[in-house]
């Protein structure tokens, strides 16, 4: 290796160990920005979902604690319709055409995803599956690796249903710029 390719490969190393940190995923942190394309084509950010509890689950078709803890999450959300709970599911490999998921994408009482762009989220440890919950704030409460049973999946996310929906931003009203007092220069001058 020259000299300058090995500059390069320490540059690159130096970026990736100073930047990897910062743009990882912190829980107690704001969630790093994202946006999701599902099964059906839909395009769905972290902005949209402001208010809502969200949950970014990364499984594998060939992972069983991963299709266990689906039924648990679909379950959930069956048992409490109307809830502000957004989950998504993101399959880790492409062994499987998106056609054999068809039927599963159709059965859940959430969305598959087809596309993740973001930074800060994948799997931890090389563990299946994990998971990302985010507040109705945007703060991230929960990233581990590690299969939810519904016990400890209603254990997290149903206080965090139960918290107060953020205000919603409301931009400021333009303000106008102050007037002066009309000008006397051009007033008639009085009669006698």
């Amino acid at each position: 290796m020259t000299i300058t390719a090995r500059r390069i490969a320490g540059l690159i190393a130096l970026v990736s160990l100073l930047a990897g940190p910062a743009l990882a995923a912190k829980v107690g942190q704001p969630a790093p920005s994202f946006k999701v394309t599902t099964f059906d084509h839909k395009v769905v950010s972290l902005d949209d979902l402001r208010g809502k509890v969200v949950v970014l689950n990364f499984w594998a078709t060939w992972c069983a604690p991963c299709r266990r803890e689906m039924v648990v999450m679909d379950s959930y959300i069956r048992e409490h319709p109307g809830s502000d709970l957004r989950v998504f599911a993101i399959s880790t490999e492409d062994s499987v055409p998106d056609a054999q998921l068809v039927p599963l994408a159709k059965a859940l009482a959430f969305p598959l995803v087809i596309r993740l762009h973001g930074w800060g989220y994948g799997v931890i440890n090389n563990a299946l599956p994990t998971s990302y919950v985010i507040d109705r704030s945007g703060i991230l409460r929960h990233a581990e690796p590690g299969a939810f049973d519904a016990q400890s999946f209603d254990a997290l996310i149903t206080p965090l249903l139960a918290e107060p929906a953020p205000e919603p931003k409301i931009a400021p009203l333009p303000t106008a710029a102050p007037t002066s007092p009309p000008s006397l220069a051009h007033a008639a001058a009085p009669t006698s």
